[in-house]
C-alpha cells in the first residue's frame, strides 16, 4: 500500500476519533444542562411535583441521578433529529446513554454548585 494512502486512512481515523469524542462531550453537556434545569430551573417550580407526591415518584424531579437517566434515554430518543451527536437505535444503547447522562449529570452536580467550583473544608463547611 502506498505511503499516501495509509496517511489519508491515519488522518481520517483521527478525525473520526475526534468527532465521536466530540459527540460524546455535546451529549455529557446537553444532559448535565438539561438535568440541571428540569431540577433546579426556575422555570419548572410550578410543575415540578414535591418529593413525596405521587408516591414517591416526585423524588424523581430531585435526583439528579434518576433525572439524568431519564434524560440520556430522551436525548438518544431524539438523536436521529439533531446533528450534535448520533446514536443507533439499538434498545442497549438507550440504556448505555441513560447511564452515561446519570453519572455524568450526579458527578458534575456533585463538583459544580451555584458560584463555582464546590470546596469542602476539613471541618466539614462547604465554602
Amino acid at each position: 500500500m502506498p505511503r499516501r494512502d495509509l496517511c489519508a486512512r491515519a488522518t481520517t481515523t483521527t478525525r473520526s476519533a475526534i468527532v465521536t469524542k466530540m459527540e460524546l462531550l455535546h451529549f455529557i453537556l446537553a444532559a448535565y444542562g438539561m438535568t440541571f434545569i428540569i431540577i433546579h430551573g426556575h422555570i419548572f417550580n410550578k410543575i415540578r411535583p414535591p418529593c413525596k407526591s405521587m408516591g414517591g415518584f416526585g423524588r424523581l424531579f430531585h435526583c439528579h441521578l434518576c433525572m439524568g437517566f431519564w434524560v440520556g434515554v430522551f436525548l438518544w430518543g431524539i438523536s436521529p433529529y439533531t446533528e450534535l451527536f448520533s446514536f443507533s437505535n439499538q434498545p442497549m444503547t438507550a440504556f448505555m446513554c441513560g447511564c452515561i447522562s446519570a453519572g455524568t449529570s450526579y458527578f458534575l452536580s456533585m463538583l459544580v454548585e451555584d458560584y463555582g467550583i464546590r470546596v469542602i473544608h476539613k471541618g466539614g463547611e462547604q465554602s
